[in-house]
């Protein structure tokens, strides 16, 4: 993509409503651009950084053999009223009427939506379990939405929903989940941390949220040293005693946010209690029968009657984690990607545009990059060099190939990695190579 042409509005200065490091580089780096209070447009560069994320969400999750489907944003009340949650979720659930005045609202989650579907089409204990999930936008009214897309009230949403015959079905689809958690957030470059959380208006007994630590978190979080060196294992167990023993691993020892922090816990820790700021980057339940009871979704028993299935959900907030990815991921001079879900893997900056020979360059550069299937932003514009340089810091691609009149004089172009900082002047078969992953 040649920059002269891209949709990319950049801001120089720090606009004055953005109060966290995350807003403020949304923003500034043409990511994003408000529409109402708590709703955002995702601009191109922003939109590729979504997608990206959402192809690996989608990727674990098909991975463990959850099922993907699409469910609509606006529900019907009636479902709603006969889980009781209809008036008990409080404000922050949107209710509009449509013209034949039936009450309807825009879907904060997705629980009464599935088990309805669930309870019309499956009849027997040999159809389970089942995992399904779906990638949807979700609205909730927040009071006070803030901090751009870390809190507002439109937002891209990750969430799953499994249906077991039993408990111990149950709970292997939840271990089953909360592993792929795991993998999903650290496929994303991303360390995150598991600690048992309230259930809240989703309901049940057995919930945890995963946070990332990060400077500027919304939660405090308290855990033990040895939470930030655990490793998952190259491939997941499969079997229930295996996946146990996994989730044991990384929930037997001590980890709080800070509405569940105990600190007698805490302090007998001592130097291997660390205390940082944390961002929710997803919430797991297990809620057994609190919807499919209502709602009489029943299945026949392998020995007669009839079983009320156990059910979970799982959210990952597929939106939230654009922001809460440059809240650990930034530095001065703007946001440093992860390669896994960059916008762009190569920032090609043509120091001299309209130079014969530098433009020569650049277009070899960029079809022999594009041909090795690597992603290319090439900044071609008529802009001064700091201005270029500034930019590329900027929106935080891995790699810049910068190519000036006295590189292509030598035959040398230089290559910089935006994490590291680190600049090299390589010949350019050996800089394709680096910056292509070869």
């Amino acid at each position: 993509m040649r920059l002269s042409q891209y949709f990319l509005p950049t801001l120089k200065e720090n606009p004055s409503e953005a109060q966290i490091v995350s807003h403020r580089l949304m923003l500034r780096a043409g990511m994003i651009r408000q529409s109402s209070a708590g709703i955002y447009s995702w601009l191109p560069l922003g939109f590729r950084v979504l997608a990206n994320i959402q192809r690996i969400v989608e990727a674990e999750q098909d991975a463990i053999g959850c099922q993907q489907m699409l469910m609509p944003t606006i529900q019907p009340a009636d479902l709603w009223r006969e889980s009781d949650r209809y008036d008990a979720y409080g404000p922050e659930m949107l209710r509009i009427k449509d013209r034949h005045e039936r009450d309807m609202l825009y879907g904060p989650t997705n629980e009464e939506q599935i088990t309805d579907i669930f309870r019309a089409t499956v009849k027997s204990y040999r159809d389970l379990p089942k995992l399904l999930y779906h990638v949807q936008w979700k609205f909730r009214d927040e009071v006070r939405p803030r901090f751009g897309i870390m809190r507002g009230r439109e937002f891209l949403m990750k969430d799953a929903y499994s249906f077991d015959l039993d408990y111990a079905g149950a709970r292997m689809s939840y271990n089953k989940m909360f592993v792929c958690y795991l993998r999903t957030f650290e496929k994303l470059g991303l360390k995150a941390i598991p600690m048992a959380a309230d259930t809240g208006p989703i309901g049940g007994d057995l919930s945890h949220e995963f946070l990332i630590l990060a400077e500027t978190g919304e939660s405090q979080v308290f855990c033990h040293r040895r939470l930030l060196d655990f490793k998952l294992p190259e491939t997941t167990p499969t079997d229930a005693k295996g996946l146990q023993a996994l989730v044991d691993q990384w929930t037997s020892v001590y980890a709080a946010s800070d509405d569940k922090h105990d600190p007698v816990k805490g302090n007998a820790l001592g130097t291997d209690l660390v205390t940082a700021r944390g961002i929710e980057v997803g919430h797991i339940f297990y809620f057994g029968t609190k919807y499919s009871k209502p709602m009489k979704a029943m299945v026949s028993g392998p020995e007669g009657g009839e079983v009320t299935p156990e059910m979970g959900s799982y959210g990952i907030g597929v939106s939230r984690l654009a922001g809460a990815i440059i809240e650990a991921s930034h530095d001065d001079a703007g946001i440093i990607w992860p390669e896994s879900v960059t916008p762009f893997r190569v920032g090609l900056i043509n120091l001299k545009s309209g130079d014969s020979e530098c433009d020569a360059a650049c277009e070899d550069i960029y079809r022999a990059l594009a041909g090795r299937g690597v992603t290319v932003l090439h900044d071609d514009r008529d802009q001064r060099a700091g201005v270029k340089f500034a930019d590329m810091d900027l929106i935080g691609l891995p790699w810049q190939v910068v190519v000036g009149p006295r590189g292509v004089k030598s035959g040398v172009v230089e290559i910089k990695n935006r994490r590291s900082g680190e600049r090299q002047e390589l010949n350019r078969e050996s800089a394709l190579a680096r910056v292509a992953g070869g």
